[in-house]
């Protein structure tokens, strides 16, 4: 049974064929026809006008005959007998020529015939005939009826049968026609003729005029359609042939201002439910009036919403293709504002309408454009395509989202813009299912058994147990869509699909530019990997990290990474991972400083996860050596990746306390700290103090001698020296964040009570690469109170 119904199934035809086979594609083919036969048919009436004014030319002038001869007397035709002998040579002749020749004269020849006349040539008179004999001779003219077209009506069904019906076509005369023709003629004539006549104030005039009917014509239309959308569903088929406007003066803003109006009627109108076809039974089956409205009302608008999305994707099309269309009401120029509107409506639609009919075809239309050379168009389809994957709540769009990125990555081979996959950053997967197949999430329910019942239950609390359990699976069958179950199935399905094309680029395409929103992606979704991959995947990144291709940021995506898989599930290996400690603890003095830095906030991000989160497995020694190099690196970055480093290490002092050995001058052991050592664990950080923040006490920027105060006096969470509840509660990322230096300025600093957003754009007295390389390097070489650092840079600090 299962094999033989999947070859019976028939492949549902794609939304690309059905564009092809469209009623519109066929409505535009008969409507070439048909101006292709107008056209033929006028050519010919020309010609059958000029071949008929010809002949009338020609049978209104007079016909002149080669010679007349009037009819004569007997004395007249004598004398012109003897003058037409006397000159012919009778000298020359015989007898017997001259009486041939007479005898000829007298007879009848094509010279003597009067050509208007119909009698034969040597007819003789005979006076036995009679004028009725001739009469009935002649040929008679039969008067010919001309044929009628015929026009076939609808039958009468009477007691005998059906009686067809039928009505004579109206004939317009020919002149009729040809005045009607003629008139046409000089139309088009004088309005070729006007229009260039028109000044260039007229010309606007004119089309501000035409624009302006057009505009009150697709109000009252929307405006008729979301009064009463069930009677007036007709109404949107006007309303779509407007796309079609063949006036090239305003064609170009009415079919923007109709993709647009057509777009808001849709999104208001669109009822809450997807509308399935009717099947064959339920057409045949008689229904209520109402119910029959309503199933028009949604046949009619799955009909003309599907032709809508076809003429939106038809005009992108257009665009991509430089078709240049026969009516040539737009140029080629205007395509490609006609195309953005398109695409914005599709987008609209794409976030509007998640749950209605052609959703699938319209992310199939949106994922290829997310990857559009030109920004704009490529910008406008990610956000969509981000707003709609934070707004599925069932998971069901983000699935078909998601399958069809990974094909369009797989087919381009990985040659994608790095913004098609920061898309998928936007999927709201909390949970899967990590134990069970994706096939096995359905809802069980466990009833109890007969025996138990009889073992446990009386007669009557039997019987209300079934009626119970028999409710229950009703229940069970007719269950929402948006059980947790369903929707976990869509998370694992979707989650896999990811994490294949993640796997995909980092095995084939490892130095791409997808690898850094790769890494991105794995470090938020490495929780919900599964533990069979989790060495793999540790190598892997090790691996990338050592080989030296990767930039700083995508390195400290790879120890991102690698971490968050260690503190979800990967809190039952026994893997320690030092050697990121170390990556991270090396690379941390290469922290960008000349400008505004946004590798900041993912530096904060791994020691909060690398430190604060895993408390329990880290020593003391490597997060002092963390909380020293983090108070050097303040020195010499701006003002916002300096909070957020002063309150990381606020966060590190509170989870290590024994971290305020650094805030006192003496030595804690034996050793000298050796600052460019690279292993966290051996550098000696309890021999060293905190002297940076008497520096940081005196900066320019309020912030940061605010925080530096604090650590000081040991980091007191009450007290004289506490920060305010509302600072306490900031994290060292919205720290940064909030004070995030975007546009550089050197304006003098601004007195008054910081902001919690861009407060100062400022740089201050800002410290000069050359100074800021000879502090590291002194600073690095051995400890320095505030007055040598002073003496250093050569400038007293406000």
């Amino acid at each position: 049974m299962g094999p033989a119904s999947k070859k019976n199934k028939k492949k549902r035809p794609s939304f690309r064929k059905l564009l092809k086979t469209s009623n519109l594609k066929l409505e535009n083919k008969q409507k070439n026809r048909q101006f292709k036969q107008q056209s033929s048919a006028k050519k010919h009436r020309k010609e059958q006008r000029k071949l008929h004014q010809a002949i009338t030319d020609v049978t209104h002038q007079t016909l002149k005959p080669l010679e007349r001869y009037k009819t004569k007397r007997v004395g007249e035709e004598e004398e012109d007998e003897e003058e037409f002998l006397e000159s012919l040579p009778i000298d020359m002749l015989e007898e017997d020529d001259l009486e041939e020749i007479k005898a000829m004269a007298q007879k009848a020849s094509f010279l003597t015939r009067d050509l208007s006349s119909c009698a034969p040539v040597h007819a003789k008179k005979r006076k036995s005939d009679q004028p009725v004999e001739t009469y009935e001779k002649m040929p008679r003219k039969r008067q010919q009826n001309e044929e009628k077209e015929l026009i076939h009506l609808l039958p009468l069904k009477d007691k005998r049968g059906l009686i067809p019906q039928s009505m004579e076509k109206p004939v317009v005369p020919e002149a009729e026609e040809e005045e009607e023709t003629k008139d046409q003629d000089q139309m088009e004539q004088q309005e070729l003729v006007s229009t260039p006549s028109l000044t260039p104030q007229e010309q606007l005039e004119l089309r501000t005029q035409k624009l302006m009917e057009r505009k009150l014509r697709i109000a009252s239309l929307a405006s008729a359609i979301l009064a009463d959308p069930h009677a007036n569903i007709k109404k949107l088929k006007e309303m779509r042939a407007m796309l079609m406007e063949t006036d090239p003066c305003v064609a170009v803003t009415v079919r923007k201002l109709v993709m647009v109006s057509l777009m808001e009627v849709f999104k208001d109108i669109v009822p809450s439910y997807r509308i399935r076809p009717l099947t064959e039974a339920e057409k045949a089956t008689k229904v209520k009036k109402d119910t029959q409205q309503l199933r028009e009302f949604e046949e009619g608008l799955v009909s003309q919403y599907k032709f809508y999305l076809e003429n939106l994707e038809q005009t992108v099309k257009d665009w991509k293709q430089k078709k240049q269309k026969g009516s040539q009401a737009v140029s080629l120029q205007c395509y490609k504002g006609l195309a953005e509107v398109a695409i914005r409506c599709i987008c609209e639609l794409l976030v509007a309408l998640p749950h209605f009919n052609f959703h699938n075809n319209i992310i199939v239309m949106v994922v290829p454009l997310m990857n559009d050379p030109i920004r704009k168009v490529s910008e406008m389809c990610c956000e969509a395509v981000r707003k709609m994957l934070k707004q599925d709540k069932l998971g069901q769009a983000s699935l078909a989202a998601v399958k069809v990125i990974s094909g369009m990555i797989k087919s381009r081979n990985y040659d994608v813009k790095p913004e098609v996959l920061k898309t998928l950053l936007c999927l709201r997967i909390k949970e899967v299912d990590m134990k069970k197949d994706t096939e096995d999430t359905a809802p069980k329910k466990k009833f109890m058994t007969f025996k138990e019942k009889r073992k446990s239950l009386s007669r009557m609390q039997r019987k209300w147990k079934k009626a119970e359990e028999t409710l229950q699976k009703e229940l069970l069958e007719a269950e929402a869509s948006e059980s947790k179950d369903k929707k976990i199935k869509m998370h694992t399905e979707t989650l896999n699909i990811v994490f294949l094309i993640y796997f995909r680029i980092l095995k084939k395409a490892h130095k791409s530019i997808l690898l850094p929103s790769v890494l991105e992606g794995l470090a938020k979704f490495a929780h919900l990997i599964n533990l069979e991959f989790f060495d793999d995947l540790l190598a892997v990144l090790h691996s990338l990290i050592m080989s030296g291709d990767l930039t700083y940021r995508e390195s400290l995506h790879c120890i991102l990474t690698s971490f968050h898989i260690l503190s979800g599930q990967g809190d039952v290996l026994n893997i320690d991972p030092l050697k990121f400690y170390s990556h991270l603890y090396k690379t941390l003095l290469t922290l960008h400083a000349g400008g505004a830095n946004e590798d900041s906030a993912i530096v904060l991000q791994c020691l909060d996860v690398m430190l604060t989160r895993r408390r329990k497995q880290v020593t003391l020694q490597r997060a002092q050596a963390f909380v020293k190099r983090l108070s050097t690196l303040s020195l010499h970055t701006l003002p916002d990746s300096t909070v957020g480093i002063l309150a990381a290490n606020r966060t590190l002092m509170h989870t290590f306390p024994k971290c305020d050995i650094l805030l006192d001058n003496e030595m804690q052991g034996s050793g000298v700290y050796l600052p460019e050592l690279d292993e966290p664990e051996y550098c000696n950080p309890q021999n060293t103090s905190l002297w940076e923040l008497h520096l940081l006490k005196t900066h320019y920027h309020p912030m940061v001698r605010k925080y530096a105060v604090h650590l000081m006096v040991g980091a007191p969470s009450e007290g004289s020296g506490a920060l305010n509840m509302e600072l306490g509660r900031r994290t060292p990322v919205q720290l940064f964040e909030d004070y995030s230096v975007k546009d550089m300025t050197f304006n003098p600093p601004v007195a008054g009570p910081p902001s919690k957003k861009k407060e100062h754009l400022v740089i201050g007295h800002a410290f000069l690469d050359s100074d800021l390389k000879r502090l590291t390097d002194a600073a690095l070489q051995t400890d320095f109170t505030e007055h040598t650092v002073m003496d250093i840079m050569g400038c007293k600090l406000e």
